[in-house]
């Protein structure tokens, strides 16, 4: 990994200065987290322009709408946000300009799930409300695994925007209302999902409620920046060849690829809102800073 700029290193010293000395500071003399924040941004490394996914797989354009961090350092800011250590993503999408500590920011979280060509026959017969109440049930059914491994846990409200589904580009989003227990605002999980010839992209946009029109207002530019490469798209597909997933349309808004493993498992998608809500310890952010930017690169490494 690279080393931090000498800068956010003495921000990092200024920090965690206190720590070092022999009488323990007094709780109003913990080191500064704002600091530990700066000293963290300023070792990400922001890229713009076409950003290539997952070794061809697909190519973000990302231009100068967003900025872009790859896998490792999207799984540390995910981390630094309050969110369970080990993420594995294909890198994060966030507002072009702005601290990722800021309230008013949010982000689009990039992963793959290869189960399988999706099969969007469903897409036309699918009762939405229904679909609702069966997903309400399955928040309620993972909450007893949130609470016992400490986190808030989730109600779903609703339909923040109703799914959509683009047949033509094989592109489908919509969006959730959350509200974690305890928390002050809902939070808006919005999801979109590209078809391919193999799996699907997953898109997650995170943020608050409040922020829905303005989510909204950017989501066709997200629509159009990421897609599939020649040989990865839905038209590529091979009956001789490919499988084809276990679910359609529905599955994939009911979150069936969660389900395969529990929802849990991809708790982070959800709390990345939350941040605003938990109070990040500063010893811990420490921490996280130290392991993301203190190792040494082993060997190269490619979004």
């Amino acid at each position: 990994m690279r080393t931090l700029p000498l800068t956010a290193l003495l921000l990092l010293t200024l920090a965690i200065a206190p720590l070092a000395q022999e009488d323990a500071p007094a709780p109003d003399a913990a080191p500064d987290e704002k600091a530990l924040q700066a000293a963290f941004e300023a070792g990400l490394t922001f890229k713009q322009g076409d950003v290539v996914l997952r070794d061809g797989l697909a190519t973000a354009a990302i231009g100068e709408q967003f900025r872009y961090l790859g896998p490792t350092e999207a799984a540390a800011l995910l981390e630094a946000w309050g969110n369970p250590p080990g993420a594995e993503t294909l890198g994060i999408l966030l507002p072009k300009s702005g601290s990722v500590f800021a309230d008013e920011t949010w982000a689009i979280v990039i992963t793959y799930e290869e189960d399988g060509h999706v099969e969007d026959d469903d897409a036309g017969s699918i009762d939405y409300d229904e679909l609702l109440a069966e997903m309400r049930s399955g928040m309620k059914s993972e909450n007893d695994a949130r609470r016992k491994a400490g986190y808030e846990t989730i109600e779903l409200v609703g339909w923040a925007t109703p799914p959509r589904y683009d047949a033509s580009a094989k592109k489908l989003y919509w969006a959730k209302e959350l509200k974690f227990a305890g928390a002050e605002e809902n939070t808006l999980n919005y999801n979109i999902r590209v078809l391919g010839r193999r799996g699907v992209l997953v898109l997650n946009v995170v943020g608050t409620m409040s922020q829905l029109k303005a989510i909204e207002a950017v989501v066709p530019r997200v629509l159009a920046v990421v897609d599939f490469n020649e040989g990865h798209r839905y038209a590529d597909f091979d009956s001789n060849v490919d499988e084809v997933a276990a679910y359609g349309i529905g599955g994939l808004i009911a979150g069936k690829v969660a389900a395969k493993v529990g929802l849990f498992k991809g708790i982070w998608l959800a709390i990345l809102a939350a941040k605003k809500f938990v109070i990040i310890g500063v010893l811990a952010l420490g921490a996280v800073l130290f392991r993301f930017f203190g190792r040494k690169k082993a060997t190269p490494t490619t979004e």
